[in-house]
């Protein structure tokens, strides 16, 4: 896309038009051909050239921005020039490159909001000239000056589709934008189905999210002050009814709303006990007024989302990220999360560095493996499911080394020594990639499975059309139907018989402790170790596959305190103990796994009755009160609407069914104490 350095495709076929080409005060013509980049290896049709003939402006615009396109840039009319005398016209007029001149300066206005937006200009002095010229007779336009030398780097053809002069979306495609916008669904959703429509590859629309959603706000007359005023008024007015509700939020210098946050009182007592990891996902914007939206999520003792957090943020900027944090740890009473998983965003990572200090901060494999399609698609080609595969194999291998050398040998195999996706990703290994993160707690948030749990929880609260007051009210409604679905899917978890798969000890003794979510995991790992064998070493036992006569896990077991730890670090990365620890266990004449070992985030354990057993009494009349207590919250919240009593109705029935199977003279549960061990 060069020419050889020295030459300047540039020339005048007019005397009167040899004059020096400026662009502005502080841009000159004079650049060193050694510091730039041409963009043309010869002259061809397809090229401008001196003498060059339109029939009219518009023509050679059209013609000029085609070339600009094929070689990695896009144009604007610059300049017009016309001959003194009535009548005369426009006669001159010039094409630039978009990065022609310098970013003007602008005028500040205090009553307005100011974009901290940087300008692509660095006084580029790429241009087209054309000049109108009558000497066949009918009018006609002529290229009279022609620069193709650029002091900046030149896009390949698949960036330059993204320059905003190439981005466009067509009457038929804003109908159908609209017309999505009216089901609620998010910008996103919008664009993935619109590419499913037009069996495009994902990224390849003509138009990008920015553009979706500065189009549906443009069909929006909504004054910002207003919506802001009743934005406070709504979460002032729920405050009033449940004191429990918290909210925070900050006001520039001229009283206009700049940050948003809340969280509901059922939201903070479930991260009581499920806020050990956090998802902290911004990557979503409220569309109708392009404002960040953040949204803290965790996942309960069923392997169900909980909504622990909101806040919109005026700007995507370190010091928005560190006010968010900061209230929502005023939230939860200063309680901070073990892990915190977010988008590759370097402002919220050094948000988190400032104020989460004490939290593992790591990077969510799904928002990552999102951007692959945009990043290497048009890279790969056909090799892109292969490389994928690669990809895929490399985050799961068990030691940075092994991680380290593949990565290397990968880049080889695939030519991407150069990418900067691929440089970046490397450089942020250690946040992302299974041999640097398994010796942190993520709760299994890390899966496929959990990633579109989450997903599909959080586009609950999303929707494209939505009012800022209204948004409250709406996640208000997601996180209560989420409350409610989530205590029947509860009910259905339990109320399902679990079939005991090794007969051992252990796993009927795990059954009766842990969540059917959780106890599915365990009993993975339990029918697994039948399949390992130990053997007992100086220093704590090697445990390999039967059929392997090399490698294994190393374990650590000290019995009379109770202590087993493994080398895989299964258990600090998901709380489930793993196979090799089960198989040391099951060989050293261990009838139930130690109670540090099943965690108190995964047992039976509803998140509505957590706080009270936690300072439940042991007496067995107090007991009674409190469970009397209960029924009379039951029948009080049952009877506010008629779908509330049908629910109620049918699952006391359940319950009492289930008690009835049970012996009279079983004994009370135990005491609280010996439920809340520490994890």
């Amino acid at each position: 896309m060069s020419i050889g350095a020295g030459q300047m495709l540039v020339a005048y076929d007019d005397p009167s038009d040899q004059h020096s080409f400026s662009l502005d005060d502080n841009s000159s013509a004079e650049e060193s051909l050694d510091e730039t980049r041409l963009s043309l290896e010869s002259t061809n049709e397809t090229v401008p050239y001196i003498g060059q003939r339109f029939d009219t402006h518009d023509a050679a615009y059209e013609f000029y921005c085609e070339f600009a396109k094929r070689c990695g840039f896009s144009i604007r009319r610059h300049r017009t020039e016309g001959k003194e005398g009535v009548g005369k016209g426009l006669t001159r007029r010039y094409f630039v490159c978009h990065r022609a001149g310098n970013t003007p300066v602008k005028s500040t206005n205090e009553s307005k909001p100011q974009r901290n937006r940087k300008s692509s200009r660095c006084g580029c002095q790429a241009y087209m000239r054309i000049s109108k010229t009558t000497d066949l007779g009918a009018p006609e336009w002529r290229v009279t000056g022609f620069v193709n030398h650029h002091n900046h780097e030149l896009l390949e053809p698949n960036q330059v589709r993204f320059l905003p002069a190439y981005r466009t979306i067509s009457d038929t495609d804003k109908s159908r934008i609209l017309m999505f916008a009216k089901t609620g669904i998010s910008v996103q959703q919008m664009m993935r189905l619109m590419e499913l429509e037009k069996c495009v590859e994902p990224g390849y629309l003509p138009f990008t999210e920015k553009d979706v959603r500065n189009l549906l706000q443009s069909f929006r007359k909504i004054d910002p002050e207003d919506e802001s005023i009743d934005l406070l008024r709504m979460c002032r007015n729920i405050k009033e009814k449940d004191p429990n509700f918290r909210f925070e939020y900050t006001l520039d210098s001229n009283k206009r709303l700049e940050n948003i946050a809340w969280s509901y009182a059922s939201s903070i007592q479930s991260y009581e006990i499920f806020g050990d990891a956090v998802v902290f996902d911004t990557t979503h914007r409220l569309t109708a007024f392009d404002m960040p939206l953040g949204l803290w999520v965790g996942i309960n003792n069923y392997g169900m989302p909980c909504f622990f957090g909101c806040v919109l943020m005026r700007e995507d900027n370190l010091r928005s990220y560190s006010w968010a944090l900061k209230v929502f740890l005023g939230f939860m009473n200063g309680k901070a999360p073990q892990t915190i998983l977010t988008d590759q965003n370097m402002c919220l990572k050094e948000a988190i560095s400032m104020e989460m200090q004490t939290t593992k901060h790591a990077l969510c494999i799904w928002m990552i493996v999102a951007k692959f399609p945009s990043w290497f698609n048009a890279i790969l080609g056909e090799r892109y499911n292969e490389w994928k595969s690669e990809f895929y194999r490399l985050y799961n291998v068990e030691s940075i080394e092994e991680f380290e050398i593949g990565w290397k040998e990968m880049q080889n195999f695939f030519g991407l020594h150069s990418n900067r996706h691929i440089i970046n990703l490397f450089a942020l290994r250690s946040y992302w990639a299974l041999p640097y993160l398994r010796s942190y707690f993520f709760a299994g948030m890390t899966s496929a499975g959990q990633s579109k749990s989450i997903n599909s929880f959080i586009q609950r609260f999303l929707s494209s059309q939505t009012r800022l007051a209204h948004f409250v009210e709406q996640v208000a409604v997601a996180v209560d139907f989420k409350d409610q679905a989530g205590e029947q899917q509860t009910m259905q978890q339990n109320l399902q018989n679990i079939s005991l798969k090794t007969g051992a000890p252990m796993e009927s003794h795990a059954a009766t402790v842990l969540t059917p979510f959780a106890f599915s995991k365990l009993q993975e790992q339990l029918v697994l170790a039948a399949h390992y064998a130990s053997f007992q070493m100086e220093d704590g036992f090697l445990v390999r596959h039967h059929t392997k006569l090399e490698g294994g896990r190393r374990v650590y077991w000290i019995p009379r305190e109770g202590i087993i730890s493994c080398s895989c670090h299964l258990f600090e990365f998901s709380g489930i103990l793993c196979r090799h620890a089960l198989r040391v266990l099951s060989t050293g004449n261990c009838f139930q796994i130690p109670d540090k070992y099943l965690p108190l985030r995964w047992r039976k354990i509803s998140t509505s009755s957590s706080k009270l057993l936690h300072n439940a009494p042991s007496d067995h009349a107090e007991r009674i009160q409190l469970l009397q207590s209960m029924v009379s919250n039951l029948i009080s919240e049952s009877t506010k609407s008629k779908e509330r009593l049908d629910i109620a109705t049918e699952q006391v029935s359940i319950l009492l069914s289930r008690i009835r199977e049970q012996p009279v003279s079983s004994p009370v549960v135990r005491d609280a104490s010996s439920i809340h061990r520490n994890f």
